[in-house]
């Protein structure tokens, strides 16, 4: 076993580790800012939509990405009836249900990483480096997680112009 080996085998639990601790931090109660729902509707849906273009020849991958996305969606919309909102004083704060958010986010960094080890195992060999869009896994794994924090995001907006609506009605 190499220097590097023994490296990435310790270091990518720590990775692992801290990628979970932040999300955990995030996945907790926020202050809703209407320009970071909409930065994030655009973020994500850009996720689902450049590898789409690319996938335009390999319909295998294509239909994976999209049948993530329709259960990103699905999962999303049910993980906002589990969310709380609340109008205070100080702002308007929302909080998402904690181990959903977090299972999805995970979800997306474990096929990253696993794509990550499967290109250094993949060093010195005579066969090619995957590409992102080559697995329908890791486009399944995409679709759902891109499609499941644009369902938030979306609604998020939604639920603003909502109350926004009311306070101008008042």
């Amino acid at each position: 076993m190499s220097l590097t080996t023994a490296a990435l085998i310790i270091l990518v639990p720590f990775l692992i580790w801290r990628i979970y601790q932040r999300l955990k931090t995030q996945m907790s109660r926020q202050r809703s800012i209407l320009s970071r729902h909409y930065t994030g509707l655009l973020v994500f849906c850009a996720m689902i939509l450049i590898p789409a273009t690319e996938l335009g020849d390999r319909p295998f991958q294509l239909a994976a990405l999209a049948a993530g996305a329709i259960g990103g969606i699905a999962l999303g919309s049910y993980g906002l009836r589990r969310t709380r909102f609340e109008v205070t004083p100080e702002g308007y704060f929302f909080t998402p249900p904690q181990r959903m958010g977090i299972l999805v986010a995970m979800l997306l960094v474990a096929r990253v990483v696993y794509l990550g080890i499967e290109i250094y195992m993949n060093q010195g060999s005579s066969r090619p480096n995957p590409r992102f869009t080559d697995s329908p896994v890791t486009m399944f794994c995409l679709g759902f997680s891109a499609a499941y924090f644009a369902t938030f995001s979306a609604s998020l907006v939604r639920w603003r112009k909502q109350k926004r609506k009311e306070v101008d009605s008042i």
